[in-house]
């Protein structure tokens, strides 16, 4: 009895929750789509780390995995998530801040500049190659994974068409489709 009024509950959402979520939706929608809803995220991740130290871990974010189409917001997005932890757990706002000085030394001592400031991404890719062992970086290209490739506008920007169980699978959705191996 008390199985059903929970699966009833889950698959039944009552008219505030359903409006909720429709509201989010429609925001989402109207004001350029999932990123919009991402703002207030990624706004206390720079106020947590600072509009500097912030853009650092986006350019880190962004050589990390590199994808010239994409415009700064889904790195953003991706790093705010360290913005609550931080503020939350001291051990987490050590090893960003750490991290982010390890970097930004790195990068002085290669080239006189602050890793953001550095034009070449050869040499970005150069000081995070000599901090890749490090757990800072360990851990951002570990958490990048999930963050930043586990959003439906950056799988609609890399020609992902998303899961697919829901919609009988790959065999009755476009398993076939691929036109980049030539076929005997």
């Amino acid at each position: 009895m008390i199985q059903a009024t929970i699966t009833d509950a889950i698959q039944k959402p009552g008219r505030r929750t359903f409006i909720r979520i429709a509201s989010a939706g429609s925001l989402a929608a109207g004001t350029g789509g999932l990123n919009a809803l991402l703002v207030p995220q990624v706004a206390k991740a720079q106020q947590a780390f600072g509009d500097a130290n912030f853009a650092t871990l986006t350019k880190i974010a962004r050589d990390i995995f590199p994808h010239d189409r994409f415009d700064d917001a889904p790195y953003q997005a991706a790093v705010a998530v360290y913005g609550d932890s931080a503020k939350t757990d001291a051990a987490q706002q050590k090893l960003m801040a750490d991290g982010i000085a390890a970097v930004d030394a790195a990068a002085l001592q290669k080239s006189g500049k602050r890793y953001v400031d550095m034009p070449a991404e050869a040499d970005r890719v150069a000081v995070l190659k000599g901090l890749e062992t490090s757990q800072f970086f360990v851990q951002i290209r570990g958490d990048l994974v999930v963050s930043l490739y586990n959003k439906p506008a950056v799988w609609k920007q890399l020609g992902y068409q998303g899961p697919s169980a829901d919609l009988g699978g790959y065999i009755r959705r476009g398993f076939n489709d691929q036109d980049w191996v030539a076929t005997a």
